[in-house]
């Protein structure tokens, strides 16, 4: 955040904000609107009757209201209720009866976010995109397989979230809906006393009625209520109040909130018990398998009972081996068998297939040998029992590390979500600022312009201004910065952060998901969502790899089957107690199971997922995979100079007058036209008028009338003051009005400029009356950070409105040699697209409205975070501390991501690299060494464990450049940039 803590959080960083989860059974009218309108395109109406038909046909269906057509237009309009029928439904109607009906048209597009469960790879993911988009209405999935989440835009007017659930479930999966559309701002009740359906009926009313409340749902079977409100109109407070209200004597409501599990860890921890509880059931069957199979016949006289013939040719040994891996086959490993059915169905593979391949060739191959056994009293056989039961048993342990493990990548963001207190202390005041009451009060229940009071060592529960007392509080929790940052009445103080020293009284602004710890959460989940372009390498292996393995694995078999049966390898070659069919069956089980992709899934997500919540804690809020991968290819940087390079607070420090009039009335004149504008030089002239006023004794609040304000970008403003033409800007806004500049003027401006002042002409009916010397010190990192840049070999470029001679002097200062001034906003984003057509990955930092353009130009654009919503919104990257040692934050840890990533990839190929010829028995000819299906199912379990271990290493990354560490120059900066 910049200096003070300020920071502009009237709007949140990240717009599409997620509530909680809902477990509803009655959905109020006010979520999905009782009725809704939509208009089709109608061909082939050649008169009314045409119009009649079509109205008589629609006008019968169930659920429909009313429906007007035009046949001039080729139009129908129809209300109906969502309820009870659909758009679809209507369009079939009317195209039963012959007409052509065009695609809807697009009415409205609402989110849904939802909890995905069973995905195990990189295709999983992309089978779920697949199902979704392929579900009518819906424009847009994004499946991320690290977060287990999908996010859908979708037509309401044509699907469901209900529609979109059956198509995930059918494609195998689970899903749970998370949070759909606006409902961002949630509250969950607890209600008592409530009896009857007529209470229950009688209480949503009541909720449904109060102004501000969205929708309101209900459990009955747990006696909650869920309600979703406007924070700008009501509060939980009233809603308690007006549920209590609702009673009529002898009755009486009470509710109270109610925190419910966080589904989300909920889940996480069934799924770990879940796999353990497999592993360990599967562990009791499987390692009986495998002593009697490969450790009790090696040590007679212990295991010789085992081969005690039962009938005929099949033993007490072969028996006890089919009996213990039946249950692990079918109902330990039936999960293998759902996925593979699900995968199969939808026309692609994945692990479940390569499992169910492998593990039933075993089993089936065994029960072959043991029926073999009983018809004959010669044949003798070895069977594979231990191969399909510890495949089963090593595979479940490798998905309980990795979902452990996996749940740990997600860590920085679950401590962001901690931060905020449980309790706040809420106090009511008397109009002239005195304490009447106070009482502590759940963090949930406060509201918008609520007075909270804050002792030493307590966290400040929501976003507000201070408006009494003085302290210091510390920041870092959010922003990174150690460093305690002091607050006065007037100081804005951010939810989660922690008061040092002082008591104070702040005022609540912002609460619920408007807070700025709330943006960032959410923030950060929309990266982890979203998919890195690195990813699509992964994504296009994955498609064409299992159906590589299920050939390969084939010719396999055949390429050791064929030559053992002809004889074309010495027989010792083949192991005791086997045949040539059964190593090759040994050879090839192993080539399917060693080479499953789910690795390869994990490269990329878990790595993002990981850098994305450690930046979020350093305060670098990087929005998703695709700027994360952009970062490491920068190679130039431009940066803008005020608030971005210089602290951006500039103050007037000199003043001059080239005619009669008086520097109070100069100076009033050019407050009352700049009054209208929020660049920060026409703020430091005000504050500067107002000062000057109070040393004159003039009324400091005082204002001339000003009418006819424009502005002209990169020059300065014009407006009509008390009849006078006023202007206040650069050289350039002068000669546009054709107001003359005499050689005292020039000297004037050429003398600023050399002390690196910004010179701001005021001239008054096109004649220049003044001007006033503006500074703005540099930052003091700034210096430091540009040498750094340069050591990373990226390339430092000033990009300014501002006159040459003070843009070369700030250049001079940070060390900067490559600059573009007296540049107009439209005019950064085309050096930009100049600098991109040499090939450059260019990054642009900036922090105002005049910076958007450029920063949505760039390749990466990162927005100082103390700066404007735009600039924020049309970033890539934002740094919360508007600090420009987080640039260098930024595309280090990016590189270190990226690295990581790489380092990812050698994992999960080199095992595949390594392990398929080795499973396929190219060693063996030569060593003996051969990799039973069982330890190759131990290494591909190794695999994914290994690469999601090595995505968690992010979590120990360190800033390379930290802020304490940067001298402060001495001498005078600059700042400022011409007048908008």
């Amino acid at each position: 955040m910049e200096r003070n803590g300020e920071s502009h959080l009237k709007e949140p960083l990240l717009h599409a904000a997620d509530g909680a989860s809902p477990a509803s059974a009655r959905v109020s009218p006010r979520k999905e609107r009782t009725t809704r309108k939509v208009m089709f395109n109608v061909r082939g109406m050649s008169c009314g009757s045409c119009a009649v038909s079509i109205e008589t046909v629609v006008a019968g269906l169930k659920g429909v209201e009313s429906i007007q057509v035009s046949t001039l237009q080729g139009q129908a309009v129809v209300q109906y209720s969502p309820e009870e029928t659909d758009a679809r439904t209507i369009k079939e109607a009317i195209e039963d009866i012959n007409f052509e009906v065009d695609e809807l048209q697009e009415q409205e597009i609402a989110v849904c976010r939802l909890r995905i469960k069973g995905m195990a790879c990189t295709s999983c993911s992309e089978s779920i995109e697949r199902a979704l988009l392929m579900v009518p209405g819906v424009k847009k999935a994004a499946v991320g397989l690290a977060l287990e989440e999908a996010k859908v835009h979708f037509d309401p007017n044509i699907t469901s979230r209900d529609l979109l659930i059956e198509a995930i479930e059918d494609a195998g999966f689970g899903a749970d809906l998370i949070s759909y559309g606006d409902d961002v701002n949630k509250m969950h009740l607890k209600l008592e006393g409530v009896s009857s359906p007529e209470d229950t009926k009688l209480i949503q009313s009541v909720l449904e009625t109060v102004e501000g409340v969205n929708n309101v749902e209900w459990d009955t079977s747990g006696q909650t209520v869920t309600v979703a409100y406007d924070p700008d109109v009501t509060g939980p407070r009233l809603l308690i109040q007006r549920i209590q209200d609702a009673a009529e004597p002898p009755k009486c409501f009470n509710a109270s909130l109610y925190s419910p599990p966080k589904q989300r860890e909920v889940e996480r921890h069934h799924e770990i018990m879940s796999y353990r509880n497999q592993f360990l059931w599967s562990c009791l069957f499987s390692v009986p398998v495998f002593l009697f199979a490969m450790v009790l016949p090696m040590l007679p006289p212990s295991g010789d009972w085992l081969f005690y013939k039962i009938y005929n040719n099949m033993t007490v040994g072969m028996l006890l081996r089919w009996l213990l891996c039946s249950p692990v086959q079918f109902i330990i490993g039936w999960r293998f068998y759902v996925g593979a059915y699900h995968a199969l169905k939808r026309g692609y593979s994945n692990m479940d297939v390569l499992v169910a391949l492998g593990t039933n060739a075993a089993y089936f191959y065994s029960v072959y040998i043991i029926v073999k056994a009983l018809t004959s009293d010669t044949f003798e056989g070895q069977d594979l029992f231990e191969t399909s039961s510890m495949l089963v048993s090593f595979i479940l342990l490798g998905k309980y590390l990795e979902v452990v493990a996996k749940g740990k990548t997600s860590d920085a963001l679950s401590k962001l979500t901690e931060l905020a207190p449980e309790t706040a202390v809420l106090l009511t005041l008397e109009k002239d600022g005195s304490v009447i009451s106070e009482v502590e009060i759940s963090t949930q229940l406060l509201q918008r312009n609520d007075f909270i009071k804050i002792v030493p060592g307590e966290k400040v529960p929501v976003d507000g201004v201070v408006i009494k007392g003085q302290s210091h509080v510390n920041e870092s929790m959010i922003t990174g910065e150690a460093r305690p940052i002091a607050k006065k009445p007037g100081d804005k103080v951010i939810g989660g952060t922690v008061n040092d020293n002082g008591f104070i009284i702040v005022k609540a602004t912002h609460v619920g998901s408007e807070t700025a710890l709330s943006q960032i959460v959410q923030l950060v989940e929309a990266a982890q969502l979203a998919r890195a372009p690195v990813q699509r390498l992964a994504d296009k292996i994955s498609r064409f790899f299992v159906p590589a393995v299920v050939v390969a694995a084939f010719l396999t078999w055949l390429g050791w089957f064929i030559p053992g049966q002809l004889h074309l390898y010495p027989q010792q070659w083949i192991p005791k107690a086997m045949d040539s069919f059964e190593l090759a069956l040994q050879f090839g089980i192993s080539v399917l199971v060693v080479a499953c992709p789910c690795a390869l899934g994990l490269a990329t997500p878990t790595a993002v997922m990981v850098a994305t919540g450690k930046g979020a804690s350093l305060g670098v809020l990087i929005k998703g995979g695709n700027a994360l991968e952009k970062a490491h290819k920068i190679k130039t940087i431009i940066f803008d100079k005020t608030g971005t390079l210089t602290k951006g607070k500039p103050s007037v420090v000199q003043t001059k007058t080239f005619s009669k009039i008086p520097l109070l009335e100069l100076c009033d004149l050019t407050a009352s036209a700049e009054a209208n504008s929020e660049h920060p030089l026409s703020k430091a002239i005000v504050e500067y008028t107002k000062k000057l006023r109070e040393q004159y004794g003039s009324p400091s609040d005082h204002m001339m009338d000003s009418k006819d304000f424009e502005v002209h970008p990169g020059a300065g403003v014009s407006a009509n003051v008390e009849g006078k033409l006023v202007l206040v800007g650069n050289k350039r806004l002068m000669q546009e009005f054709e107001a003359p500049m005499s050689s005292e003027v020039e000297e004037y401006m050429s003398e600023m400029e050399d002390l690196a002042r910004t010179c701001v002409l005021v001239a008054i009916d096109r004649v220049i009356c003044g001007a006033l010397a503006v500074s703005d010190p540099l930052k003091p990192e700034a210096g430091r950070v540009i040498s750094h840049l340069s050591s990373m070999g990226i390339t430092s470029i000033m990009v300014t409105g501002d006159n040459w001679a003070t843009a070369k002097s700030i250049a001079k200062q940070v060390g900067i040699s490559t600059v573009f001034a007296e540049i107009d906003p439209v005019g950064k984003a085309e050096k930009i697209k100049d600098l991109q057509t040499q090939g450059l990955a260019v990054a642009m930092v900036g922090d105002g409205v005049n910076d958007s353009p450029a920063l949505a130009a760039a390749d990466v654009g990162m927005a100082i975070g103390a700066g404007t919503d735009v600039a924020i919104e049309a970033a890539d990257i934002v740094l919360m501390k508007s600090s420009l040692v987080d640039v260098i934050t930024a595309i280090d840890l990016s590189r270190k991501t990226l690295a990581k990533i790489r380092l990812n990839y050698v994992w999960a190929l080199g095992y595949n690299v390594l392990g398929m010829p080795i499973a396929a028995g190219v060693l063996f000819p030569f060593t003996g060494i051969r990799l039973p299906p069982w330890l190759a199912g131990a290494c591909m379990a190794a695999s994914s464990v290994s690469v999601v271990c090595s995505s968690l290493l992010l979590q120990l990354y360190k800033k390379p450049l930290h802020v304490e560490d940067v001298p402060i120059p001495a001498g005078p900066g600059d700042g400022g940039s011409n007048l908008v």
